[in-house]
C-alpha cells in the first residue's frame, strides 16, 4: 500500500473519552501504554501511549478561575512531564522538565494545581521527549469552560492529529530520523480527528472545538454541511467573529466556531491530492424549536493591555535541510543557537510590553509557541491583531507580536514542530 492509497482511507467517526469535569477531589491521569483503534474498525489496533487507558487521553473541564488539581501518575517505563498549553499558570506548574520541573520518574505521581484566569479551548500534552511521546498519543484536550456560555444545543471538540503507520496499524517509530527532523519533520500518512459527540440534528447550533494536536502538520481544514462564525483562536476570543472559511491550523493551535448544522458535517483537511476526510459528524432528525438568531461574540478575556515597547527583540529561525548555516551545534536554531542556553533570548521585568520580529530564515514553516502567556500578532497596518499562544511564520517570512511579559518566571519559547524543537528550535526568556 502506497502513502496515497493509505491517505485515502477514509476514517468513521472516532470519539473522545467520556469528559471528566473538575471538583473538589484532584482529577487524576494516568500516563500508561495503550492499545487504541486509530485506523477505521476491522483494521490493526495500534500500540502507543495515553492517559488513563486510551488516546487520546479524557477531555479535561474545569471552570475558570477556579483552582483545579490534576495528580499525573506515571504508568510508563520511562519519565514524563505534562505542560497545560495555553493556561497562563505559575511558573513551576508549566511542565517542563529542566527548566520548572523535576521529571516524573517511572512508577510516581505528580500533582499539578493552578488557577485557568481565561475561558477557552485548551489542550495537555507531554512536554518531555514530546517529539516522541506525543506522537504516541501522550495528549488530551482542556476545556476552561465560560461563565456564561453561549446558546448552543452541542459543545463538541474535535481534535486533530496524525500517526505515521505501517499496513497493520503498528507505528512506524522513527521519531528522530534526521531526514525528517531536517525537512517538515515526523509526519504522518494517516490521519483523524476525534470528536467529543458523534451525531446532532439539522437546525441545531454547535460549537466547534478544534485542536490541532499533530506533532508537526499543519492542517488546513475545511468544515462542510454548516454555516457560521469562528468566535476564538487559541482560546481567546475574537472582538468581532469572522466568516468561516478555510482554517489553517498550526501544530498546537486551536479554533473555536458557532455554526448552525445544514446538513450532515465533514471535517476536511485539504491536500496537493484533494481534500481528505478527517471525521464526520452525523446529522439525524431535525431541530423545530431553535430560532436562529445573530452568532454573538464570546466574552472578551481579561488581558493586560499593551504599552509602548520597551524592547523590540529578533528572533531569527535557522537552519534544517535547504536552510542558511548557523552556528549552533543542531539542525536547527534561533539566531545562531541550538537548543537551550544558559542565557535568556530575553529578560523583562514583569509587566514588561515587548516587541519581537520573528525572521523564518528557513526553507519551512514553523509554528512559535510561548509557554505562560498570550500575545497580540501585529497585522501589515502595524495594528493589534489576534491574540495567540502560538504562531505560524512560513517559509521567507516574518512575523511581529507585541506581547506584555506579566506572569513571572523561565518560560519556554519554541517551535511546535516537535520534530525541529528537539533539533534545536528552543529558547526560554525571563520575566522578574
Amino acid at each position: 500500500m502506497n502513502r496515497r492509497q493509505f491517505l485515502a482511507s477514509a476514517s468513521a467517526v472516532a470519539l473522545l473519552p467520556r469528559a471528566v469535569f473538575a471538583g473538589q477531589d484532584a482529577l487524576h491521569l494516568k500516563a500508561e501504554a495503550v492499545v487504541q483503534q486509530v485506523l477505521p474498525e476491522g483494521e490493526g489496533k495500534t500500540a502507543m501511549l495515553g492517559f488513563n487507558g486510551s488516546m487520546p487521553g479524557p477531555e479535561l473541564r474545569m471552570r475558570r478561575a477556579q483552582r483545579v488539581e490534576v495528580e499525573v501518575e506515571n504508568g510508563l517505563q520511562e519519565g514524563t512531564a505534562v505542560h497545560w498549553h495555553g493556561i497562563r499558570l505559575e511558573n513551576k506548574m508549566d511542565g517542563v522538565p529542566v527548566l520548572t520541573q523535576d521529571l516524573i520518574n517511572p512508577g510516581t505521581t505528580k500533582t499539578y494545581s493552578f488557577v485557568p484566569p481565561d475561558a477557552g479551548t485548551y489542550w495537555y500534552h507531554s512536554h518531555y521527549i514530546s517529539n516522541e511521546q506525543v506522537a504516541r498519543g501522550m495528549m488530551g484536550p482542556l476545556i476552561v469552560e465560560d461563565d456564561s456560555p453561549p446558546d448552543v444545543d452541542h459543545d463538541i471538540t474535535v481534535l486533530l492529529s496524525d500517526w505515521q503507520m505501517q499496513e497493520d496499524g503498528s507505528l512506524v517509530e522513527e521519531y528522530t530520523d534526521m531526514h525528517s527532523v531536517a525537512h517538515g519533520g515526523y509526519m504522518g500518512n494517516f490521519a483523524r480527528g476525534f470528536l467529543s459527540t458523534s451525531r446532532v440534528r439539522v437546525g441545531d447550533r454547535v460549537r466547534l472545538r478544534l485542536i490541532n494536536a499533530a506533532t508537526n502538520r499543519i492542517f488546513p481544514v475545511q468544515v462542510s454541511g454548516v454555516a457560521g462564525l469562528v468566535v476564538a483562536l487559541d482560546g481567546m476570543a475574537l472582538a468581532t467573529p469572522r466568516p468561516l472559511n478555510e482554517i489553517i491550523l498550526a501544530p498546537a493551535q486551536r479554533a473555536d466556531l458557532i455554526v448552525d448544522v445544514i446538513e450532515p458535517v465533514g471535517f476536511d483537511m485539504m491536500t496537493r491530492d484533494g481534500s481528505y476526510r478527517l471525521a464526520d459528524l452525523a446529522a439525524e432528525g431535525v431541530n423545530i424549536d431553535r430560532q436562529a438568531g445573530p452568532i454573538l461574540a464570546l466574552a472578551s478575556p481579561e488581558l493586560p493591555v499593551p504599552a509602548t515597547p520597551t524592547q523590540h527583540l529578533t528572533l531569527k529561525m535557522m537552519g534544517g535541510a535547504m536552510g542558511g548555516r548557523h552556528g549552533g551545534d543542531n539542525i536547527w536554531a534561533f539566531n545562531n543557537i541550538s537548543d537551550l542556553h544558559e542565557d535568556p533570548f530575553g529578560s523583562f521585568e514583569r509587566g514588561e510590553t515587548v516587541r519581537i520580529t520573528m525572521v523564518n530564515d528557513t526553507s519551512f514553516p514553523h509554528g512559535i509557541h510561548l509557554h505562560g502567556h498570550h500575545f497580540y500578532e501585529v497585522d501589515a497596518d502595524d495594528t493589534l491583531g489576534d491574540l495567540r499562544d502560538t504562531t505560524l511564520v512560513n517559509a521567507g517570512e516574518s512575523r511581529d507580536i507585541i506581547c506584555v511579559f506579566d506572569n513571572p518566571g523561565n518560560w519556554l519559547l519554541h517551535c511546535h514542530m516537535l520534530s525541529h524543537a528537539i533539533g534545536g528550535m528552543r529558547t526560554w526568556v525571563a520575566v522578574a
